[in-house]
C-alpha cells in the first residue's frame, strides 16, 4: 500500500484506526482509496489492477473524479458533497473508466472523517449490473439522456426491485415524488451547456440519495421520483436543488420544489400488487397538470392512494377472470346506403363499477398495466357472444385493443392462441387500436397488425386526426380502416377550411386504400358534412346510443336519412 500527503501530525492512534478501517473494509470490498479534500487520491490498496487496469501504487496522486466514468462523474461529485455533510455514503453504484473501457457498476460505500483532515475513505466491490434484464431486452434506452436518470417507463420495475431488496435486508423502504416548478423557465435563461449541467446535477443529486445510487427517475417534465431509505432527508434534498438552481440562474430565482413521501413498509402487499399500485401512482403524477395534483395534499394520503389502487386492482382482476361485464353494441354504418357494416363492442361493467363511466376503469387498467388482460378478456367475450347462437351468424364485432397491449408479449401470445382455437372468427371479429399514442415501437406494432391481417382480420386505427402524430402512424402502420376522431370532425365543421381539410384527409386515406369512419355523428348536419367530405362510414348517437341489445338497431333508427342517398347512388350506377 502507498500513502502521500497524509494529514499533518497524524498520531499512532489515528494510523491504527485507519488500519483497522482498512481491515474491516476488506471484509466487504475489493479495493479501497483515501481521497483528500481536493479530491486527490492519497492512499490506495487492494485489487485495483483487475478492475481498473492499474496498480494501487499508481493510483496515488491522481484525481479521483478523473477516474470515474464521465456519465457518473456528476453523481460521484454529489456523493462526496453529501458525505461531507452527512458523514457517509452507502448502497451506491458507480462505474470507472479504465484502459479496457468502462467498468461494470461497482458497489460503493465510505465515510468522510473530520478527525482525519476531512478525508474520504471509500471502498468498492465488484457488482453485477443493476439494470433490469427485462428493461434491456425491451430494446429501448434505459436512461434519460439529459439527467442520467432512469426513464419513467422503467421506474416501476426498478422501484419494485429496490423496495423488495430493502425489505429482504430488513431496511425501511420509502418512495418520494418530487415536483420541480419553473424548471422550464430556468432552462430558457441558460445557455445549452448550462442547461446540460443543470439537468446532470439535478439527476446526480437525486441518484445520490436513492437506493444504490440508481433508483431515481424522471417521470415527466419537472417531475421526479426516487426510492430511498428512511434516513434520507427529503427536505434537505429539496434544499440542495433549490440552492443549486439559484446559483446557476442569472436572475437568482432558481426553482421551487414540492415533495411527498410514502413509507412502503406500512403496506402488506404482494410484489405484483406493489408494482401495479406504484404504476398507478406514478401515472397519476405524470399525467397531472399544474394545480390538479397537489403533492402537499397528496402527502398525507399517499399510502391511502396506494391502498385504493391495490383494492381496485384486486376487484378489476376478479372482473376480468370471471368475465363479469357485458358488451354494448354500436353500429358502424355505410354513410350512403345506411347498411350496417359491423358493430363496435363496448364494455359495460356490472355492479358498483357499472355506476361509473367505463372510461374511468379502462384508464385505470392502462395506468396499472392490467389493460392487456382486459383486452384479451374482451376479445374472448365477443367471440363467446358470436358463438352463442345461430341468429348471430351475420354479425361482425370490433373489439378495442389498447396501444399498450400491442406492445405486450403476453397479450399478443395469448390473443393468437385464442384466435387459433376459433378460426371461424375470421371476417367476423375486427380489431380497433385505441390509445395509439402509447405505442412506443411502431415497427413491432406493425408486425402485430400484419399478422392479424394476414390471418384474415380487419384492423382499424382509432382517434385518427387528433394529433400530428396520426400521420406518422398512418405512414408506419399498414391498416385497413382509420376512425376519424370525433372532436376533429366537429372542429372541421366549425372551421373555415374544415371541409377542405377533412376532404383532403379522406382522399389521402382512399389513395392508400384505407377506409374511413367518422365517429360522434350525433345529428343530421354532421352526417351531411362527412358525406360531402367523402367519409365512407359513420358512427354516433344519431343512430342510437350503445345498447346491450343488438336488436335495438334492427331496423336502424333514422333510416329515412339514407333514402335520398340510396336513390342518388342508384341513379349514378344506371
Amino acid at each position: 500500500m502507498t500513502s502521500v500527503d497524509n494529514p499533518p501530525k497524524q498520531s499512532d492512534a489515528m494510523r491504527a484506526e485507519r488500519d483497522r478501517f482498512v481491515a474491516l473494509a476488506f471484509c466487504w470490498a475489493d479495493f479501497m482509496v483515501e481521497v483528500d479534500r481536493n479530491r486527490k487520491i492519497v492512499f490506495a490498496v487492494g485489487a485495483t489492477d483487475p478492475v481498473l487496469g492499474i496498480g494501487a501504487n499508481h493510483l496515488v496522486g491522481k484525481q479521483f473524479l478523473d477516474l470515474v466514468a464521465p456519465t457518473d462523474r456528476a453523481l460521484a461529485t454529489q456523493l462526496l458533497l453529501i458525505a461531507e455533510r452527512q458523514g457517509r455514503i452507502e448502497n451506491v453504484t458507480v462505474r470507472f473508466s479504465s484502459e479496457r473501457g468502462l467498468t461494470s457498476p461497482l458497489n460503493f460505500a465510505g465515510y468522510c472523517l473530520s478527525d482525519l483532515g476531512g478525508h474520504f475513505f471509500l471502498a468498492f466491490r465488484m457488482s453485477a449490473t443493476t439494470s433490469s434484464n427485462r428493461s434491456r431486452a425491451a430494446g429501448r434506452p434505459l436512461r434519460d439522456l439529459e439527467s442520467g436518470l432512469i426513464e419513467g417507463d422503467f421506474f416501476v420495475e426498478v422501484a419494485t426491485d429496490r423496495i423488495e431488496s430493502l425489505h429482504r435486508s430488513g431496511h425501511e423502504a420509502r418512495v418520494s415524488l418530487l415536483a420541480v416548478s419553473k424548471l422550464d423557465e430556468l432552462r430558457e435563461r441558460l445557455a445549452a451547456d448550462e442547461q446540460e449541467n443543470l439537468m446532470r446535477t439535478i439527476g446526480a443529486t437525486l441518484r445520490a440519495s436513492s437506493v444504490g445510487g440508481d433508483s431515481a427517475s424522471v417521470i415527466g417534465e419537472g417531475k421526479f421520483g426516487l426510492v430511498h431509505e428512511a434516513q434520507v432527508d427529503i427536505d434537505k434534498l429539496e434544499g440542495q436543488i433549490r440552492d443549486f438552481t439559484r446559483e446557476v440562474d442569472p436572475l437568482g430565482k432558481g426553482v421551487t420544489t414540492e415533495a411527498a413521501t410514502v413509507v412502503v413498509d406500512d403496506m402488506d402487499i404482494s410484489e405484483e400488487d406493489l408494482a401495479n399500485s406504484l404504476m398507478y401512482m406514478f401515472n397519476q403524477f405524470r399525467e397531472s397538470k399544474d394545480g390538479s395534483f397537489s403533492l402537499t395534499s397528496l402527502c398525507g394520503r399517499m399510502s391511502e392512494l396506494l391502498a385504493e389502487a391495490r383494492e381496485t386492482v384486486h376487484n378489476f382482476r376478479r372482473i376480468v377472470a370471471d368475465s363479469d361485464f357485458d358488451i354494448a353494441f354500436q353500429p358502424i354504418i355505410d354513410a350512403i346506403s345506411g347498411d350496417i357494416h359491423h358493430y363496435e363492442g363496448l364494455c359495460r361493467f356490472r355492479g358498483e363499477m357499472g355506476a361509473s363511466s367505463p372510461y374511468k376503469y379502462i384508464t385505470f387498467a392502462e395506468e396499472t398495466g392490467l389493460i392487456w388482460q382486459f383486452d384479451l378478456a374482451m376479445a374472448a367475450k365477443a367471440i363467446d357472444w358470436l358463438a352463442a347462437g345461430s341468429t348471430r351468424k351475420d354479425y361482425s364485432v370490433a373489439v378495442n385493443v389498447s396501444g399498450l397491449s400491442v406492445g405486450t408479449f403476453s397479450y399478443v401470445n395469448e390473443l393468437h392462441k385464442l384466435l387459433r382455437k376459433n378460426m371461424w372468427t375470421r371476417g367476423r371479429v375486427l380489431f380497433e387500436i385505441t390509445e395509439s399514442s402509447r405505442m412506443s415501437d411502431l415497427e413491432s406494432a406493425d408486425r402485430f397488425i400484419q399478422t392479424l391481417r394476414n390471418e384474415g382480420y380487419t384492423v382499424c386505427l382509432d382517434d385518427f386526426g387528433a394529433g400530428a402524430a396520426s400521420f406518422q402512424y398512418l405512414s408506419a402502420l399498414d391498416v385497413d380502416v382509420v376512425k376519424l376522431d370525433g372532436s376533429a370532425v366537429r372542429n372541421a365543421q366549425r372551421a373555415r377550411k374544415g371541409e377542405a381539410f377533412l376532404s383532403a384527409l379522406t382522399k389521402l386515406c382512399h389513395s392508400l386504400k384505407v377506409e374511413t369512419i367518422a365517429e360522434m355523428i350525433d345529428n343530421k348536419r354532421g352526417l351531411e358534412f362527412v358525406r360531402k367530405c367523402g367519409v365512407q362510414y359513420v358512427q354516433g348517437y344519431l343512430f342510437g346510443k350503445p345498447s346491450k341489445r343488438i336488436e335495438d338497431f334492427s331496423p336502424l333508427p333514422q333510416q329515412q336519412l339514407f333514402a335520398a342517398s340510396k336513390r342518388r347512388s342508384t341513379a349514378r350506377r344506371t
